[in-house]
């Protein structure tokens, strides 16, 4: 086998793929070969790197340089003054925005500098495709130490560590097990949860694509301890990489004797397979996801009895979601004392975030609990695009709460979230920043969960639709200050009776708007007003006749010729024509075009 002197990771996420990184792969592999340095040089395909707003990603090692932005036409200088010269290509190293100099080194990156990557340890690392790779950086040995240790004991570790349920719920990881562990049956399984909904939402998919063997030698450790010997991953059939990398992981297992019959010598029997899922938002709820894997419509049940007790096919079941298991095996590995001198007091360890919106620094984040919501949107996340003022944040996906300045110094973690309106849920976090109508923002997501509702039961399926009808009577003017009222009222109805957690907190959104941006709903609903010009039914584009030059520029861009007027004269838009696309206002050199 060659030792390579040097290493080029390009980065192989859905994201970066997307901007063409398979290009830049071939590309660098291309250049290597012309150069006759293919015994020297290797270049491997990983996992993402979570910088999303720079990709795609190239790091080189052992320098461990770190190029942003890469172009395919970008190879052949990287492999010429950086592999041969030994010169970074400074141009396309990060540059601080603030300081203005080319960073070089990941780790001095604010980005990277206050992350702590468990879950996303061997993300941008390693070869997800080769089992070899996931091996050399410790795979597999916490399964070892789970068969030296027995069931129970390793149970009691995880018990030890606090590890909580990262796909919402916080639930107790090692409780859970010990209940499926005290249930007796013929057959148990484990699941996982892969079935990642929440609009803007990419943490799971980024780990199955990055480091699927992690949350394969967890769910073994999980069948090991529960005594089961059949694992599902239930999955999304729109992650097509995911579920590639997925099928070549459980071969590479089986064919290395880490799945199947009588594992490690220990006569311990496991195997996986994947199941998919259509896309139901609901399905991420446990028993959802258990009636849609027997092949019944996704619908939760009453709990309990809950899955541990009575699961899929009315065995005992552990469902889990990815970043759950993908924490297990470094808790045996590192222990619990590490593990729990991370985060706070209820929440140890860290939580993965898709940080997506009016930021700067888009991407995949893995942060210690109790990190406050300023940091992470400050220092990890660049701040607010554009020089904007931030105005909220929405955490937990559309069943979140919209947080709003006051809240940036508040820990994140699972009970201070919830105690400011908001929730974990499985990591998605949204920033808006003054453009954005925090109305429209509670109607947006309300639209997702009455889409989503299962329709089960009345609270939910009616109840929400409800809702979403007075939000967007209230986004076109017509709403009555009673109404106001019967927002909160409806919402706290829907709350205390629906039947699983996606009814229970879809009116997160409406409650938090209501609590925090009161003033806006009155806005809408008194003075027919929408101040950040996004309900467009309550806006009206002007000309300035003072400031209108006469270019006709506006006019000839109007879609339905809403705009009349005298070349070097003032113009006028007749607002009953108007469609309100903006066109104009994009178009006019002059800022003479205004919303009112």
């Amino acid at each position: 086998m060659a030792k390579y002197k040097s290493h080029l990771l390009v980065c192989g996420g859905t994201g970066c793929r997307a901007s063409e990184s398979d290009a830049v792969f071939e590309s660098l592999k291309a250049a290597i070969a012309e150069k006759g340095l293919e015994q020297e040089v290797q270049v491997i395909m990983t996992g993402c790197f979570g910088f999303c707003e720079r990709g795609p990603i190239v790091k080189v090692l052992p320098d461990n340089t770190f190029y942003t932005q890469v172009k395919s036409s970008d190879a052949a200088e990287i492999v010429a003054e950086h592999i041969i010269k030994g010169r970074k290509v400074n141009r396309i190293l990060y540059t601080d925005p603030k300081t203005k100099e080319h960073i070089s080194d990941s780790k001095h990156m604010g980005f990277y500098k206050k992350q702590i990557r468990i879950a996303l340890r061997n993300c941008g690392v390693i070869n997800p495709e080769n089992i070899d790779e996931y091996i050399a950086r410790d795979g597999y040995q916490a399964l070892g130490m789970a068969f030296e240790m027995g069931p129970q004991a390793a149970i009691d570790l995880i018990k030890k560590s606090g590890l909580r349920g990262r796909g919402g719920g916080g639930f107790p990881t090692g409780v859970k097990w010990e209940l499926a562990l005290q249930n007796k049956a013929d057959q148990k399984y484990v699941v996982c949860n892969a079935d990642e909904g929440d609009p803007g939402a990419f943490m799971d998919r980024s780990i199955l694509e990055g480091d699927p063997h992690s949350v394969i030698e967890a769910m073994t450790i999980n069948g090991f301890c529960i005594g089961a010997s059949k694992g599902l991953i239930y999955i999304r059939a729109e992650y097509p990489l995911a579920i590639q990398r997925l099928k070549i992981a459980i071969g590479q297992a089986r064919e290395y004797g880490l799945l199947g019959k009588d594992i490690l010598g220990s006569g311990f029997d496991f195997d996986l397979e994947l199941r998919y899922g259509a896309g139901a938002f609901v399905c991420g709820e446990e028993t959802a996801l258990i009636h849609s894997m027997e092949g019944d419509r996704g619908e939760p049940t009453f709990k309990p009895p809950f899955p541990a007790q009575s699961g899929y096919l009315a065995k005992p079941t552990i469902v889990n979601n990815v970043e759950t298991f993908a924490n297990v095996p470094v808790i045996f590995l590192k222990g619990v004392e590490w593990f729990t001198s991370i985060g706070t007091e209820k929440s140890k360890g860290t939580k993965v975030f898709a940080l997506a919106g009016k930021i700067n620094n888009v991407g995949l984040i893995e942060v210690p609990m109790g990190i406050t919501l300023r940091e992470v949107i400050y220092e990890i996340g660049g701040g607010i695009k554009n020089g904007k003022k931030f105005k909220a944040v929405q955490t937990g996906g559309p069943s979140g709460g919209c947080l709003t300045e006051k809240h940036l110094d508040t820990p994140i973690d699972y009970d201070n979230l919830i105690a400011a309106g908001s929730m974990m849920g499985s990591g998605g976090m949204i920033v808006m920043d003054e453009d954005d109508c925090m109305v429209s923002v509670a109607k947006f997501f309300l639209d997702f969960t009455v889409e989503e509702s299962c329709g089960k039961c009345s609270p939910c399926r009616i109840g929400n639709k409800r809702l979403y009808e007075v939000l967007n009577r209230i986004c076109e003017g017509k709403g009555t200050m009673e109404e106001l009222d019967r927002l909160r009222n409806l919402s706290q109805v829907i709350k205390d009776t629906s039947l699983c957690g996606l009814g229970q907190t879809s009116p997160n959104p409406v409650l938090s708007t209501l609590d925090n941006f009161y003033d806006e709903y009155l806005d809408h609903v008194q003075n027919h007003k929408c101040k950040a010009g996004q309900c467009k039914a309550l806006m009206n584009y002007v000309i300035d006749p003072e400031a209108c030059t006469g270019c006709t520029l506006c006019a000839r861009v109007c879609p339905v010729n809403a705009i009349s007027g005298e070349r070097k004269m003032p113009h006028f838009i007749d607002t009953t024509i108007c469609i309100k696309c903006g066109a104009c206002m994009e178009k006019c050199k002059f800022n003479a075009i205004s919303i009112q």
